[in-house]
């Protein structure tokens, strides 16, 4: 009935997990158990199928109707209610303006934590009382989202195992697992299945699109119009930008099917930074001048800001026909620019090959060097926030009430910055490491004293992996 009210000519109905299946090939193979993992926005699903010669046969099913990606949204919302509450005193829990915007924030971080560690959640003017606009502004992580719904992830996890030891298999017998629903794109959820199955999961196609994708195949086979194989092309390597430290951030990962896209939000690496300059590049290897590069453009006009402020969205797209669109737009002033790369590979199967065994052969080399860059990048960013919350907390002028830093902090701190900054010079990680927890250490316990006494706390510092250098001839400096 659904389908007719729709408009579609109704043929026949199939299952989801079945149509999973088909979006795979995995039709295409012969006795094999499948576990398809759905995990969508309102419930959980869990399928067990059995291919035999002419037949998908479902062993087994379970779930849960309460269970979903609106669960974890209103995780997040909570969280986020409870933090506007210590820092402003307000509670808006009863709020229903206030409680809708934190949701359309908390749907963003959550998409964008399943690419980046740290995303920064501004809402401004979320409520006002009678000493003005109350603003929310918090830095979120990966790993407080996870600790977040830890619980609800093992639930699936639970439920799961309950439907395989149903099915009358073992956790060894199953072949394949497909992950279904928008939820799986989570990294903790895909590293607890792959740990549950000891394998893999499919996760390649779209997961929202993934049943659909597998009902239009059915309906091509019916009509006749697919018959043996089903090709879907793939990016050969993975395509990304240059991040700070010269590291490669990968945008779209190798054999993702096309069309596809991928938006992500960067930052500027300097004070008052201007511009950025978006270099395009396509490889396996960690380090961008590893990598082949397939294009280059500026954005200018960004405002004058405090490094990590400034929001850049770029955007990756992919159509059927390999044509590859990057767009960078400034979320302040909605200044845009773009290029398009046709033939976005152009490389030879042999290059291909050789890019592909040269990430392999220099995995470990190329770990070293992005740690080395990481480091760096935090250790730079930890000397900013530290000095910016000497200049701003220390001065004779800060606000009436609010902390002052001690000489001998501010002492204390100079020392540790300088020490930081001279074992920066050099490429000892584990002198970088220690210097930069040393520093952290005084940084953390001054801000603890400074908040108790009244001061504003300090703004998270930005995450370096989403920041872009600026466009400098001296790029080697930032590398």
């Amino acid at each position: 009935d659904a389908g007719e009210i729709a408009g579609l000519n109704v043929k026949r109905v199939i299952n989801e997990p079945t149509a999973a299946a088909l979006a795979y090939g995995l039709d295409k193979k012969k006795d094999e158990k499948i576990v398809v993992y759905d995990f969508g926005g309102g419930t959980f699903d869990i399928s067990v199928l059995e291919i035999g010669d002419d037949t998908i046969e479902v062993k087994s099913t379970g779930g849960d109707t309460h269970l979903g990606g609106d669960d974890i949204d209103q995780r997040i919302i909570g969280y986020f209610v409870e933090e506007f509450k210590k820092d402003s005193g307000v509670d808006i829990s009863r709020d229903q303006l206030a409680l809708q915007r934190l949701k359309d924030a908390a749907e963003k971080a959550k998409h964008e934590l399943s690419s980046t560690l740290q995303t920064e959640v501004n809402v401004p003017f979320l409520t006002a009382d009678a000493s003005g606009a109350k603003h929310f502004n918090i830095s979120f992580t990966r790993a407080k989202l996870e600790e977040l719904i830890k619980d609800l992830i093992d639930r699936s996890i639970e439920l799961t195992k309950k439907t395989v030891d149903e099915s009358g298999f073992k956790f060894s017998d199953i072949n394949e697992v497909v992950m279904v629903g928008g939820q799986t794109r989570m990294p903790l959820i895909v590293e607890e299945v792959k740990k549950l199955f000891s394998k893999e999961p499919h996760k390649d196609i779209n997961p929202d699109e993934v049943v659909a994708l597998g009902a239009a195949i059915q309906g091509g086979i019916m009509q006749g119009e697919i018959r043996d194989v089903l090709l879907l092309d793939v990016t050969p390597l993975s395509l990304g930008i240059e991040t700070l430290g010269g590291v490669l951030t990968k945008m779209i990962e190798k054999n993702t099917t096309v069309p596809t896209s991928k938006t992500q939000v960067f930052s500027t690496a300097a004070d008052n930074q201007p511009s950025v300059e978006i270099h395009i590049l396509q490889g396996e290897r960690a380090m961008a001048h590893d990598n082949k590069t397939l294009g280059k453009f500026i954005l200018d006009g960004i405002p004058p800001a405090p490094r990590g402020i400034p929001q850049v969205e770029v955007s990756f797209d992919i159509d059927a026909n390999g044509i590859l669109n990057v767009k960078a737009k400034d979320k302040a002033t909605n200044k845009e620019q773009s290029v398009r790369i046709e033939g976005s590979s152009g490389l030879t199967e042999e290059e291909k090959k050789r890019m592909t065994a040269d990430a392999e052969k220099f995995a470990a080399e190329d770990a070293k060097r992005k740690e080395m860059a990481e480091v760096k990048n935090l250790a730079e960013t930890l000397i900013y926030t530290t000095e910016k919350m000497v200049k701003d907390q220390g001065a004779p002028d800060a606000p009436a009430g609010a902390g002052k830093i001690k000489e001998e902090d501010k002492e204390e701190l100079k020392v540790k910055s300088e020490k930081l900054k001279s074992e920066l010079k050099g490429d000892n990680l584990e002198e970088i490491k220690k210097a930069t927890e040393e520093l952290s250490k005084v940084a953390q316990r001054v801000g603890a004293e400074l908040y108790k006494a009244g001061a504003e706390p300090q703004p998270t510092p930005p995450n370096p992996e989403q920041e872009i250098p600026k466009e400098d001839p001296h790029t080697e400096e930032k590398k």
